[in-house]
């Protein structure tokens, strides 16, 4: 594959998402891109930056200050900042019907903006996140991972309250998560023998026992069988020490057991150029790795560098992914 035809999907319409898009709808890519969603919402976001933008037809090619559209429209124009309820379900649907694209082979990977959680529950749709959602549309496992050019994060856990996160974590999801991550670091990312740092759950790795048995029953039987299957795991190693430089230059990604542990770190040692990849899915996706700000919506202040960033790594992703 030389140039991969990527969706870009918006997401909030009242957040930045919009704007981020028509700011790089104006940049020569090194892919096709076709947006999914609201031409109103790109347009008063175009008005909003004083940027040039023509929404092109789906089957155009995109160029500086053309944007192929698959139109999603939204029942109610949002503004800027204001998220409505009444939209949820079309925000929903172009990320649906982008993914769909994906699954047919029509589109060669997806590319999203930030959503509002909070307002497509109100909007009558249960819904935890993204990644999720596309995870029941493909019908598979995945695992989420935020990498930047510093280091690769992913997480055994995700949005729990930390009171949950020690009840959630057994061998098998471990053993699944861990899998699905090596096959994308292999696959994916064409690192032939991954080498993947587990960190324990509890201070110190548990210390022997003596602050909690998690890596003694649950995390190092995991690591264990998994090596017996030929995977290079270190762990489970304490978090405190394990994002030292010197330790990172020895492995390819870290293994987090919750939110907390491992994105901080991440967050710290790169913000502007992080991105967040689902793994696992049939296709590459790669969203922003922040919010919808709706504070700066509208504003022009809203910072692309995620979104530039996650356009570049599903481009790469896209053109060198290999069969699993």
């Amino acid at each position: 594959m030389t140039r991969p035809r990527l969706a870009l999907v918006p997401g909030e319409p009242a957040g930045v998402g919009p704007e981020l898009c028509v700011r790089a709808a104006q940049r020569p890519w090194d892919c096709d891109l076709v947006a999914y969603g609201d031409r109103d919402s790109l347009q008063r976001a175009a008005a909003a930056l004083r940027l040039p933008l023509a929404l092109a037809a789906a089957e155009a090619l995109a160029s500086p200050g053309v944007l192929p559209l698959v139109e999603v429209p939204h029942p109610v124009a949002a503004a800027f900042g204001k998220p409505e309820p009444a939209n949820a379900a079309s925000v929903v649907a172009a990320l649906e019907r982008a993914a769909a694209a994906c699954l047919r082979g029509e589109l060669d990977g997806l590319v999203t903006g930030p959503v509002h959680k909070a307002t497509i529950n109100e909007g009558g749709i249960a819904y935890t996140g993204t990644t999720g959602l596309l995870a029941a549309q493909a019908g598979c496992d995945v695992v989420m991972m935020l990498a930047n050019d510093i280091v690769r994060v992913a997480l055994a856990t995700t949005h729990l309250p930390l009171r949950a996160v020690a009840d959630a974590i057994t061998v098998a999801g471990l053993q699944r998560t861990q899998r699905i991550l090596h096959a994308a670091l292999r696959n994916d990312f064409g690192i032939d023998a991954p080498r993947i740092a587990v960190l324990g759950l509890n201070p110190h790795a548990g210390e022997d026992g003596h602050l909690g048995r998690e890596e003694l029953d649950v995390v190092g039987p995991a690591i264990a069988a998994l090596r017996a299957e030929g995977m290079q795991l270190l762990g489970p190693l304490p978090a405190d020490t394990a994002f030292l430089p010197s330790k990172l230059r020895e492995v390819d990604a870290v293994l987090a057991m919750y939110h907390d542990q491992g994105l901080p770190v991440l967050k710290y040692s790169g913000f502007e150029r992080a991105v967040n990849l689902t793994l696992g899915l049939p296709y590459p996706r790669v969203a922003v790795d922040h919010g919808t700000a709706l504070d700066l919506a509208g504003s022009g202040r809203a910072d692309p560098s995620s979104l530039f960033a996650a356009i570049d790594a599903c481009t790469g992703l896209a053109r060198n992914r290999r069969p699993a």
